[in-house]
């Protein structure tokens, strides 16, 4: 019995690894305004500004992390951090994954008030 519950405690970790590895790679704004790349960060996901259409905006931002402590809130899906770098504030973040589709939301007042942004994945 307790081979059994390990195996399937293993096999949990590795389902969870699985799935933040398809959250990871580069991800375009579905306006096509930005890209950002998702990548581990100790046992989170943390997500930082790659590529901004506008060459004006890119300076100082590139390289800018805007999704940080980024850890598994289910099937999925992530909670963490988001930094929004228009206005310089950090909101609670959710990242959530549907095939090729990464939804960011960030919230303020508990949740009362949230963005959401849609991306695609991108080389």
């Amino acid at each position: 019995m307790t081979k059994a519950m390990l195996l399937a405690a293993a096999l949990s970790a590795l389902a969870g690894a699985a799935t933040a590895a398809e959250a990871t790679g580069n991800w375009m704004r579905s306006d096509g305004a930005a890209k950002v790349r998702i990548s581990p960060c100790g046992d989170a996901l943390c997500g930082s500004i790659s590529w901004l259409k506008d060459p004006e905006e890119s300076k100082g931002r590139v390289g800018q992390r805007v999704f940080f402590d980024m850890k598994p809130d289910g099937a999925n899906a992530w909670a963490g951090k988001a930094f929004n770098p228009e206005d310089g504030k950090t909101y609670t973040g959710k990242m959530s994954l549907s095939g090729d589709s990464l939804t960011t939301k960030g919230c303020a007042l508990g949740g009362l008030i949230c963005k959401s942004v849609s991306w695609r994945r991108s080389n």
